[in-house]
């Protein structure tokens, strides 16, 4: 399959989860809000989030790819399911293990993670209740990021890529069961877990259908084919996850700020958009081609492939940035300001939306660079980079963050101005070092590109712009609901976009015809 068609069914299935996670926010936010509970329910969410992501979304999976599919073309399906199983066993041991050890020991940890509430038992017993509540999720994804490397070196991304909606299904309908918001947060903590279940259920059925046969009905062992799998696969899987670390960081940072939890979160659901349905989609897709070109020494298609990648992603990464940058306010009020969250909490969570948007495009290369170095089976350069820019994300927001408290002002918008200068920093580390190792050179094809997304994104820079600062006016041909209004200009801006885009070049009419066939 192209490029463009495997990245557009991993994305257009990404899309459907995240639709279905608006839907399920819009509801927790009316129910929790953004006040003690809310706090308490997304300390809960840091745990299975930063494993969610750490697993599921690319980052295990990408590191465990090239071991799977080395092992598959060299000794055959047998072989490769051999490895694949004694890997489960000792990951979901190893897992289970961290979650058991986790749930005693919550009380303590959560000290960490919500000690703005040590002074009210209540709530801070509440997050030590809901993350307990929430950990088996952990091992769950363990499984299903598994399953997922299996499905992916075989070229089906459908089920890995769909199989998020379960979560996102499971905690629409515990927020509707709840009456309250304590009541709405404890339906949701079990809501997770059950998902977990489900999803790892259902990509084992589709791996089964592969007719790959995966047991966990064996005593865990630490063979040499899992050392070697656990050697890349932790590695990368820490370099593919930074950015989780930071944003892991930041929630902890942001805890000893009453309400600067939840603004965070919900800033944290627009920028990630784009990060999903852009930056892992490309990231995914991309893998199974670099690792075929480097194990072929075809130079030539691993920098073309490369370079189609960062125009494919920057192409739908500029403009989503741009529109969190100039409207982010708009689309908070529009999306989540009813019920429990109010106005005042959608412009508190729109000053960290705009840190956070102009490092939407740094967050989805690291995405789209990382896996030049998985295809080699390099972990470890991408790993020490990740650690860089996750020091480098504690230090300077710690400072920003305190430094503000200490001024009488916010602090947690600091807190997405490190989040995202670290984030550059790491790009701009990746992009040395295939530059100095001859892996990768951008070629004068991309270069061309990216001046032409530049030149249609100015283009939509001039619609939103023009809808920010003459809304008034504007509103007056728009329906009265403010989720209407805002739909129709980001309809407007993508439309603006789109026919720029178009013109310019920035997207090529051959790359939607391969949207429908196959190569």
């Amino acid at each position: 399959m192209s490029l463009v068609r495997n990245t557009a069914v991993q994305a257009s299935l990404t899309l459907v989860s995240r639709i279905l996670g608006f839907g399920r926010d819009i509801l927790l936010a009316a129910k929790i809000g953004a006040g003690p509970i809310g706090d308490a329910f997304f300390a809960a969410l840091m745990f299975p989030n930063l494993f969610r992501r750490f697993f599921a979304e690319g980052a295990f999976a990408q590191a465990f790819v090239p071991t799977y599919a080395r092992t598959l073309e060299a000794d055959g399906p047998e072989a490769a399911a051999e490895v694949a199983a004694e890997a489960m066993r000792v990951l979901f041991a190893a897992t289970a293990a961290i979650v058991i050890f986790a749930q005693i020991a919550m009380p303590w940890i959560m000290i960490a993670f919500n000690g703005a509430y040590l002074d009210q038992p209540d709530i801070f017993g509440l997050s030590v209740i809901l993350t307990q509540i929430t950990m088996p999720y952990l091992a769950c994804m363990a499984l299903a990021a598994l399953y997922a490397g299996v499905l992916n070196s075989a070229g089906k991304f459908a089920l890995s890529a769909g199989a998020p909606t379960l979560l996102n299904i499971c905690l629409i309908g515990a927020a509707l069961l709840g009456t309250d918001a304590r009541n709405t947060a404890q339906y949701a903590a079990i809501a997770i877990s059950v998902a977990g279940a489900l999803q790892a259920l259902l990509l084992a059925w589709g791996v089964r259908r592969q007719g790959v046969q995966l047991s966990l009905l064996a005593w865990p062992r630490v063979t040499p084919n899992v050392k070697k799998v656990i050697g890349l696969a932790i590695p990368g899987a820490i370099a593919a996850s930074g950015m989780q670390i930071n944003i892991l960081i930041s929630q902890v940072l942001a805890g000893f700020e009453e309400g600067a939890r939840s603004w965070l979160q919900y800033a944290d659901r627009l920028y990630q958009l784009p990060l999903g349905l852009v930056g892992v989609a490309v990231g995914v897709a991309i893998l199974p081609r670099l690792s075929r070109s480097v194990r072929a020494d075809d130079q030539t298609s691993s920098r073309r492939t490369l370079d189609d990648g960062i125009g494919l992603a920057m192409a739908f990464t500029l403009p989503a940035a741009i529109a969190l940058l100039i409207i982010p306010t708009l689309l908070l009020e529009a999306l989540f300001a009813r019920g429990a969250f109010t106005l005042d909490d959608a412009s508190q969570s729109s000053t960290a939306l705009v840190h956070f948007a102009w490092g939407v495009p740094a967050f989805v290369l690291i995405k789209v660079l990382s896996p030049a170095f998985f295809a080699r089976e390099d972990t470890r350069t991408p790993m020490r980079y990740s650690l860089i820019s996750v020091a480098i994300n504690t230090g300077f927001g710690a400072t920003l963050f305190f430094w503000l408290k200490g001024q009488g002002l916010p602090g947690f918008p600091g807190l997405a101005i490190a989040t995202s200068t670290a984030a550059w920093i790491n790009v701009t580390m990746m992009l040395g070092t295939l530059h100095a190792r001859d892996w990768y050179r951008p070629g004068r094809r991309l270069i061309d590109r990216l001046t032409r997304c530049a030149l249609a994104s100015a283009t939509l820079s001039a619609v939103l712009l023009s809808a920010r600062f003459d809304l008034a006016g504007i509103l007056d041909w728009l329906p009265r609901t403010s989720l209407a209004q805002v739909l129709t200009i980001v309809a407007t801006g993508g439309v603006a976009y789109a026919i720029a885009a178009l013109l310019f070049g920035a997207i090529r009419p051959s790359e939607l015809k391969a949207l429908a066939r196959r190569n």
